[in-house]
């Protein structure tokens, strides 16, 4: 009798452990579906973004008058930027570490 009960239990376990199992192993297959329909979903969404040139919004006016008028301010800040960086770099004063280029009309 107890040899009985412990055969049915065994049987039993190993019933319930292989349905756990198999439980387990879809419940993973289908966490690992998806995470990998999220990655594929991320790249083909990165790849629509990176592909996209610009912004939306035009930075300038439809109107070519305020156009004209926003490209050459544009340009102007551009041409004064170089200006502004040699400034701060010290690159627009001569060096005086020279006597060549600084001197005065005395060597």
């Amino acid at each position: 009798m107890a040899i009985e009960r412990t055969d049915k239990f065994t049987e039993e376990l190993t019933m319930k452990s292989s349905q756990t199992t198999a439980k387990t192993d879809s419940a993973a297959r289908q966490g690992q579906r998806s995470v990998m329909s999220r990655l594929v979903l991320g790249c083909v969404l990165m790849a629509g973004l990176a592909t996209s040139v610009g912004c939306f919004v035009p930075i300038y006016s439809s109107r070519p008058e305020r156009r004209v008028q926003q490209l050459l301010y544009t340009s102007e800040d551009l041409r004064s930027l170089v200006d502004e960086w040699e400034r701060f770099w010290f690159l627009d004063s001569p060096s005086h570490m020279t006597p060549i280029r600084t001197h005065g009309g005395v060597l």
